[in-house]
């Protein structure tokens, strides 16, 4: 064992020894809010429910030793929803059980893409998406969910729905609503209104009780007393949404060597690939400015520790698996401290599990599609709207032709019209193209005083923020830096937020962080973040 390994060995036995108690009572309690979850996420990718528990332990047991991030909580997550359903349907060509072995061969090999991404420090690259359209994937990720999950929560059998597209689907739901199943329904309307009603009504020792545990508790209890677990009713109505097969796990590559579904499957791969990695990122990202102790995550390892769960997960037959934020913001709320608050909660998982297992056959596939609505409308809320629309017109533009395409298409082509949207924008604002991915910089540096000048010229926006990030890693610790932007004619939105973000790490090492020269720009809202346009600009001239 090198230095290096022994010393990172040290110091996770450290925090063991010094944070254990209120890592391990931050894990159980995330591990209650994981477990419905993770249930319903399997279920609505056409995975058995527990291999959503099972992803999850894996993130847990093992990922904690591997990661590159403190506090965030591994397993899978609500927006792969729509890429794992889609890879099983279109895989298996209809039969979900050859898809779900089909799609496991994704999984495993988008993990070991992931690992080689991490070894290649591609972290940054997350910086090139702009965050409008990221966000913007996200609430169509949310509306694609609600879209499936508003009929199982009424009792439309899943046999029903499949083939129909996302807008289908919407267009179904007074049809639903009309043929409902009452008694499902009934489940389904009391879970979200627990769901939604709980912040109301969870004061004091409720407030730690996660809602979605409770809607488990009150949908079987439902169950019972509406006499869903008699044969008769089972053989009309399934209680649980299996997926429709049982467990028999084969991990099948043959799509690899099958020239009618290879397309597909790289097609998969690449959404595996690059969507679960951008959450993780932009997870971690997130944590790190949530954690009241401020550590600082090795992002491009911890997307190499993802890609090792996701080898894992997908040879055990489990879903991909991200860094989750939800779970990884309850970590923070509820005290965690370490890496071992996410092995604790894979430990309690792998408990309930064992234990357990005769609860969750339980459950009603419309408590579950309850709590997925409940996650694809806090994706898609109007407050996501309201918050874009505040940051700038343009941005919402963005944002809606991103969920319009995504919607119209896939995730893939939706994301890629955001940004193409994004260009079009930056074109009519007076951005040249020649700075479309290259950053003009020149910096200064008085060593004396440290203090370290960069002078941006022409525009800096998201997709040329890459090299602009460069420079300013290559600044040390605990300087002056000052970043001038008199001659840029524009100065994006994501490059303002990241540059927030930078300010706020550097300013941990001790150092100062000054932005000059915005004031000939036009800010293009009223938020503090939004783009900023210079209306009067005369370049200078380059020697």
């Amino acid at each position: 064992m090198n230095s290096t390994s022994l010393k990172s060995s040290n110091s996770i036995l450290q925090s063991l020894k010094q944070y254990w108690k209120s890592d391990l009572l931050s894990g159980f309690l995330v591990s209650l809010i994981a477990l419905p979850l993770c249930l319903g996420i399997a279920g609505a990718s056409n995975f058995p429910p527990i291999m959503g528990v099972l992803t999850a332990i894996v993130g847990g047991l093992v990922v904690s030793f591997f990661a590159g991030s403190e506090l965030t909580i591994k397993g899978p997550a609500a927006g792969l929803i729509v890429i794992c359903a889609g890879a099983v349907e279109e895989l298996g060509k209809g039969n979900l059980e050859t898809g779900w072995h089909l799609t496991l061969a994704v999984v495993v090999v988008a993990g070991i893409l992931q690992v080689v991404l991490g070894k290649l420090k591609v972290a940054s690259l997350a910086d090139f998406f702009p965050l409008s359209a990221v966000h913007g994937m996200l609430a169509a990720i949310g509306i694609i969910i609600m879209s499936k999950q508003l009929h199982l929560a009424v009792g439309i059998l899943p046999a029903e729905l499949k083939g129909k597209e996302p807008l289908e689907l919407l267009m179904m739901v007074p049809h639903s609503l009309m043929n409902m199943e009452w008694h499902i329904a009934a489940i389904g309307g009391v879970s979200l209104l627990i769901l939604f009603g709980w912040k109301y009504i969870g004061k004091g020792f409720l407030a730690k009780v996660p809602p979605a545990l409770v809607v488990l508790i009150v949908a079987v209890i439902m169950g019972q007393f509406f006499h869903l677990y008699d044969p008769i009713y089972q053989a009309r109505k399934p209680l649980v949404n299996p997926g429709d097969f049982n467990i028999n796990l084969n991990v099948d590559f043959a799509a690899l060597t099958n020239l009618e579904l290879l397309p597909i499957f790289l097609k998969y791969l690449l959404m595996f690939t690059l969507i679960g990695s951008l959450e993780s990122l932009l997870t971690g990202r997130a944590i790190d400015l949530l954690d009241p102790h401020k550590k600082k995550s090795d992002l491009s390892k911890d997307l190499s520790a993802v890609g090792i769960g996701n080898i894992v997960s997908g040879l055990l037959g489990g879903l991909p698996m991200i860094s989750e934020v939800a779970r990884s913001s309850a970590n923070i709320s509820n005290g965690g401290r370490s890496r071992w608050a996410n092995f604790f909660h894979g430990s309690f998982l792998l408990l309930f599990v064992v234990a357990l297992v005769p609860f969750i056959k339980l459950v009603p596939v419309s408590a579950l599609a309850a709590m997925l609505i409940f996650v694809g409308f806090r994706l898609a809320s109007p407050k996501e709207f309201e918050h874009v629309f505040h940051v700038g017109k343009e941005q919402l533009i963005i944002f809606l032709c991103t969920i319009i395409a995504t919607l119209l298409t896939d995730l893939l082509i939706g994301i890629a019209i955001g940004i193409m949207v994004k260009f079009i924008i930056h074109s009519i604002n007076g951005v040249p193209a020649s700075s479309f991915f290259k950053p003009f910089l020149t910096m200064h540096v008085d060593e004396e005083n440290e203090i370290y000048t960069i002078e941006v010229q022409k525009s800096a926006i998201f997709s040329n923020f890459l090299g602009f990030k460069k420079q300013l890693e290559r600044i040390p610790a605990g300087k002056h830096i000052i970043i001038d932007f008199e001659q840029t004619r524009l100065v994006d939105h994501s490059v303002m937020e990241n540059l927030h973000n930078f300010e706020n790490a550097y300013l941990r090492t001790g150092g100062t962080f000054i932005i000059t020269g915005l004031d000939g720009h036009t800010p293009l809202s009223k938020h503090s973040l939004a783009s900023r346009k210079k209306a009067a600009f005369k370049p200078v001239t380059q020697k």
